[in-house]
Formats: C-alpha cells, structure tokens, sequence
C-alpha cells in the first residue's frame, strides 16, 4: 500500500511539473528586431556588365617624314608625358625638315596673292570705268582666286610639321623616339582619347526587349569606385535578335565629367525600366514563403501577426507591397523564422 502511495505522489508531482514548463513556455517572449515602415521609393532594373570605352579616341600618325622634337607642355613645364592632358589645337610634335618646308615656298606664294588681289581690284576698277573688257576682268580673278587656294595649300602642307591635339582630351600613347631623329610618314605620334564620355556595348536577353527604351537611366557603378554612381541613359538599342545566343545589343552612353570611370574598365550596369514613388517596400529576405502565400509579421501590442502579402515592382534586393501592409505597421526584420501568428514577442535593436 505504501509503494502505491509513493508512486501515485510521483506521478503528480511529473505531471506538476509538466503544468508549470507548459506555463512558463507561454510567457516565453521571442526576441525580434522591426522597422517601421515609411513610404518610400523603388526601381525595377535589369542588371548587366560590359567594357567601358571612349566616345573620342585616336591613334595619330604623322602625315610626312622629318626630325622628331616634343614639345614643352605649357602646364608642366616640362616635354608631354603619357597623362598629360591637352586642349584642342596645343601643339604636341614638332617634325622639322628643311627640304620640304623650301619646296613649299611659302614666301613666294604669299607675294604673289598679294599681286593678284591687287591687279583684280585694279581691274575692278578700270572696268566700272571702260577701261578693260570682262574678259580681262575675269582672267584677273582667276588669277587671284587660283593664286589664294595656292596659298592656302600651303599654309596646310606646313601645318603637317606641326602636329597639333585634334580635340581636348588626356595622351594615353606616346612612343618614345631619339630627339632629332629623323621618323618616316605614317608614323604613330600618340594616342588621344577624351574619355569625359564613354560608352558601353552590352548584349541583353531576349526577354528584356519589351521593357528597355532609348532614354532610360542607367546607374553605372565599377568595383574600384563603389561608393561613386555614375550615370548613364540608353542611347541605342538593335531590333535584331543574335539567333545563336537569343540577346540583343544595346549601347548605353556614360556621363564621366570627374574621369572616374577609365577606358577599359568592368562596369556593371542597372537599367532602369520601372519606378514608383511613395509606397511601401519592404526587403526580400524577411519574406516567407507558405502554400498560402507570401507572409511576413508585423509587431502588434507585444503579439506578432502574421500577413500575407501581394508584390508590386521587384528589385534583387526589395519588393514593392501593394496589399497587406501599411504605413507605420512595425515590420519584423529579423527573429521571424521561428514565429508564429500571435507568438508573444520582445523587441530588441
């Protein structure tokens, strides 16, 4: 009788404490952490990478043979080096070759425009007063007119010895030759490129082509300079499908006024198709997906609720949320995975 009682204390006592764990189980509160939601902003975009490269670029050759002499570059003080930066019209080479600048004869050519405009003008002027035929008068002209483009001619043939920036831009080849010494025609001089603008070939997926437009932004952004965006818009897009990769081509044009971004460089590209102002976004990764639907929880007077929710625009990143949540609703950002609807819960940072 006695090993009964013992027994039959024992089993009140297991089934006591199991009361108690059950109980305390319920005032367990599960520490989350939340963000209240604000109405902001959010872009769909297609995500792409290509090469950067200069909308100006050339590769200057020397149009006659003669004696090699850098000049001083007038900012530096010193002769042109590779990354010198150059206006328009600086003169970088000079090639001297006496020979050629004698057959030019540039003097000569000069003197006898200045006898020809002067016999036209008297010319002109007889023939207002009858003195000679048109016909005389028209010879004159030709002769001045012929004796003008001689000049002219000549005046460029000279230029040739003077290699001269085409455009601004920064000296990115500079080939070294001997001072004086003597180089062939065609010659590389150097290598400019103005690289303030640049532009981006890239090849997007078939199933991109109904959503990207000539115009559209793009955020341009390379590994180098993460925390820099630049920005791009869509210049030209083909209509033609690449039958072997199903891609199209699409060029994007680069703003790099602060030379951010270099020739050659990686960039990654988001092109921007859709976006929506004032709204509730919420980040993807707090999203649960259940065979009822997308939910997440909201924390309401210490309980956790859950919602089912319904996406708008959609980013790698954060989606939009049209229905189910609303402004100052008290998102669980972190601590969600093991809630359920109505978990007694503790907020924390």
């Amino acid at each position: 009788m006695r090993k009964i009682v013992i027994i039959l204390a024992a089993i009140i006592m297991f089934a006591s404490c199991n009361n108690e764990e059950k109980d305390l189980n319920k005032d367990i509160s599960v520490p989350v952490s939340v963000q209240d939601l604000k109405l902001q902003s959010i872009e769909k975009f297609i995500e792409t990478t290509g090469t950067v490269n200069p909308v100006k670029e050339i590769n200057f050759k020397s149009e006659i043979a003669g004696e090699y002499n850098l000049m001083i570059n007038p900012t530096t003080g010193k002769k042109y080096a590779l990354g010198d930066k150059v206006n328009e019209g600086d003169k970088i080479i000079y090639l001297k070759d006496d020979e050629y600048e004698n057959n030019i004869k540039i003097l000569s050519l000069k003197l006898n425009l200045e006898i020809t405009k002067q016999t036209f003008e008297k010319q002109q002027s007889l023939y207002e007063k009858g003195g000679v035929t048109l016909s005389e008068l028209k010879n004159a002209e030709i002769n001045y007119i012929n004796a003008d483009y001689s000049y002219k001619d000549a005046l460029i043939r000279l230029e040739k010895m003077h290699i001269k920036a085409p455009f601004s831009g920064v000296i990115v080849d500079l080939p070294y030759y001997t001072p004086g010494t003597r180089v062939v025609a065609n010659s590389l001089m150097f290598k400019l490129m103005d690289y303030s603008k640049l532009y981006m070939e890239i090849s997007l997926a078939e199933k991109d082509l109904s959503f990207v437009k000539v115009g559209q932004k793009v955020k341009i952004t390379n590994y180098t300079i993460p925390e820099d965006t630049l920005v791009g818009k869509v210049a030209q897009i083909s209509p033609a499908i690449d039958a072997d990769t199903r891609s199209f081509k699409t060029v994007i044009d680069v703003s790099n006024s602060g030379l951010l971004l270099r020739p050659g460089m990686f960039a990654k590209g988001e092109i921007i198709v859709a976006s929506v102002d004032s709204t509730i976004v919420i980040p993807k990764d707090v999203i649960l997906a259940k065979q009822r639907g997308s939910t997440v929880f909201v924390v309401d007077k210490g309980l956790a609720q859950e919602r089912i929710v319904t996406f708008g625009l959609e980013n790698p990143d954060e989606v939009q949320i049209i229905s189910g949540l609303e402004k100052n609703d008290r998102l669980v950002i972190k601590g969600f995975e093991t809630l359920r609807n109505r978990s007694k819960v503790k907020v924390i940072k």
